[in-house]
Formats: C-alpha cells, structure tokens, sequence
C-alpha cells in the first residue's frame, strides 16, 4: 500500500543517518521534476580522523566525492532528500529497503532482509581495500578483479614507503603514466591524507588529453594535470618529493630514476620493465668463467639480465644516498613483470667497499649500465 511520501522520506532519513547504514543510493527523477545531479550514493567511511559519510554525486559529466562530518551530515542528507529523485535504495547491516516515488506522488515501499553480511567500509590500512572498489575512479577506468588488484598492490606498496607524516603539499610526478591509471588512484589515496599535486607524464600527446579529460570528469583537474613529453625531458615546475615509474620501458625506467635522483627526490617506487641494455651487452661478449651457461641460452641470458639490470640499479641508487627495497609487485600469477623497486632518500654517503663491490660487479660482466651513464658526477 503506498504511503505519503513525507513518511517514506523520514524513514528514509532514518535509515541514512543510522551507524548501521552500508550504502544509500538516490536515483531517477520524479514526474514533471528532475533532480540536480543524477545520482548520489552515500555510505559510511572510517577516516584516521573519525567517521564520515562519504557522499558521491554524480551529475552526468563527473563525480563529485566528499566526506561529512557526523555534525554536518544531518544537513547533507536533507539537501538530498529535498531532491525529486525517483528511487531510494538503503542498506544497513539488518535490512533493506527501496523506496519508488509513484506517478501521484506518493511512495511504494519495500522492505527485506540484509542482502549481505556488512562489510567496513574504512579509508585507512586495516581496511581489505586501500582504495574503495566502488570509489568513482573504477567506473571510469574499469573496475575488473584484475585492475583492483593491481591497484591495490600498488597503493599497499607506496603506503609502506610513504611515512605517516607527509609534506602539505606533496608533489607527486608520474614518469611514462600511460593511460595514467595508477596515477589517479595515487591521488584518490594520497589526497585522504595529504594535500597532494600530481603530475603525470607521457610522450604521448593524445595520452596528455585523454588523462586531462578523465581529470576533468573525476573533479581533481585543479591537483592533478598532464604534460606531454620525454622522461628525459618534460618540463616539471617544482620538484617532486615522490617519483613513480611504473613499467616504463627498458632505459625509460633508468630515465626516470636519474630525474629522480637529480630533483632529490624523498622517495621513488618504479616497476622496471623490458630489460633489453644489458641482455645486449651480455650477449655481445663472453661470460666470464665458469659462467658461461647462464648466458649460452637466449632465454636464460635475458632472465640474468633482468636481475643483473636491477641488482645495478639499486647499487646505484645505494651510491646516491637511497635506502633501497626490491619487493615483489604483483602476484606473479597475475602478471611476470612484477618486480618494484622502492627507494627514499637517507643523504647517506657511500662507503668506498659498496664503491668497489658495484665496479667488481660491472667489471666482471663486462656491462654499464644506462643508469650510471646518467648519474651526475660519475662514479
């Protein structure tokens, strides 16, 4: 039986406001009225500073995410309710209901049990996910198993090398971003914590005004922007205080860890990838003895190469004054370049022994690594 609509929309309140709230959505439009944004959903998020309602309003062009403050949130709720939308959907821990506002304007509710266990919705490390599956940035981006995993291993990794107390602004650059993926989750994460300017660059014109454009769409155009250039050379206003470099290319990887290093950079993660410098230099002279069968098979030489690569570049990063972590990325069931290297800065001068072990170590190969050739002054 239909009920007047004030008495379906103070139920509805109820709900919202309730601890035991999961997800609210508001959606559609009544007869002869439409709402100022297309849909809204809210649901409760654990911040280090307290509790929220996250509340995400999407007006057809972008989405819209802020977080109310319990005090505020009563006020928040009443603005949306005051909205014609034509549908509301609440969930809480022991129920839910959908509310459908009818032609004659009265209200047909329905009420069930809880659809699922409830599951936290938290912002900080203890949560499942550091970033929310149903954060906006994955309904732009895509939102597969695969590329929530790989975005949360990505955020787990740069958490762990990030410190709790972080610069205001932080200033992020992300060399050879691609479709600039990651980019953005970078900033949906950082930006809980910090107030965050991110730059992403490719050499890739087109890349610079896809990236702009979702920039545009998610609202974080003013914190995150494009350019649209060479690792080696895209100009960069301000020196970042982290460097990501994710599965640039061969020396692109090598690239970007020489701006990192000559900007100073506190900390630097990168996912090499493609390591075709070194496999050519090993293939083109004789192993040392007694190792000539680690490069007598194409295959085995390029997979030495790879960890040869890397071993040189974190030496090197040691020899610039760089605490250095190789940990894995991504399960290596998901993809086989899962290799990071995770980097900040101590200002620890190197000892001449780690001098001699990294010129032992490219001696005996008969290798120089694309890196060195970059670093300023030389070793």
């Amino acid at each position: 039986m239909p009920l007047p609509l004030d008495t379906a929309l103070a139920e509805v309140r109820e709900l919202v406001l309730s601890p035991t709230l999961t997800r609210a959505v508001a959606a559609g439009k009544r007869r002869g009225a439409t709402p100022s944004v297309q849909r809204a959903e809210l649901r409760p998020v654990a911040l280090k500073d307290g509790r929220r309602l996250q509340i995400v309003t999407d007006d057809g062009s972008r989405p819209y995410t802020r977080n109310v403050a319990e005090g505020e949130a009563a006020t928040a709720v009443d603005a949306l309710l005051a909205e014609p939308f034509g549908n509301w959907h609440i969930e809480t821990e022991t129920a839910t209901v959908q509310v459908r506002i009818t032609k004659k304007g009265d209200a047909q509710v329905h009420r069930s049990g809880a659809t699922a266990a409830p599951v936290p919705q938290q912002h900080d490390r203890a949560k499942q996910w550091l970033l929310d599956p149903g954060d906006p940035l994955f309904g732009v981006i895509g939102g597969n198993a695969a590329k929530r995993r790989q975005v949360d291993a990505f955020l787990r990794a740069l958490a762990a090398t990030l410190p709790e107390e972080l610069p205001s602004p932080l200033r992020v650059v992300d060399l050879g971003c691609g479709n600039a993926y990651l980019t953005f989750a970078a900033y949906r994460y950082l930006s809980e914590r910090t107030a965050v300017q991110v730059v992403g660059v490719d050499v890739r014109e087109d890349q610079r005004v896809r990236n702009s454009a979702v920039a545009e769409q998610l609202g974080c155009a003013d914190a995150v922007s494009f350019v649209a250039g060479t690792i080696a050379d895209a100009t960069v206003t301000s020196a970042p205080d982290l460097v990501l470099a994710l599965h640039a290319c061969d020396t692109a990887t090598d690239q970007a860890l020489a701006r990192a290093v000559h900007w100073n950079a506190r900390w630097v993660l990168t996912a090499p990838c493609c390591h075709h410098d070194i496999a050519a230099q090993l293939k083109g002279h004789a192993a040392p003895s007694p190792y000539a069968e680690i490069t007598r098979h194409a295959i085995l030489r390029e997979r030495f190469a790879d960890v040869l690569t890397d071993s040189l570049r974190s030496a090197l990063l040691r020899l610039q004054g760089y605490k250095v972590e190789v940990v894995e990325f991504v399960d290596s069931q998901h993809t086989p370049r899962n290799l990071l290297l995770r980097a900040r800065r101590t200002g620890t001068p190197p000892t001449e022994a780690q001098r001699d072990e990294y010129r032992a170590l490219t001696a005996t190969w008969g290798v120089t690594p694309a890196l060195e050739k970059l670093l300023t002054p030389p070793l």
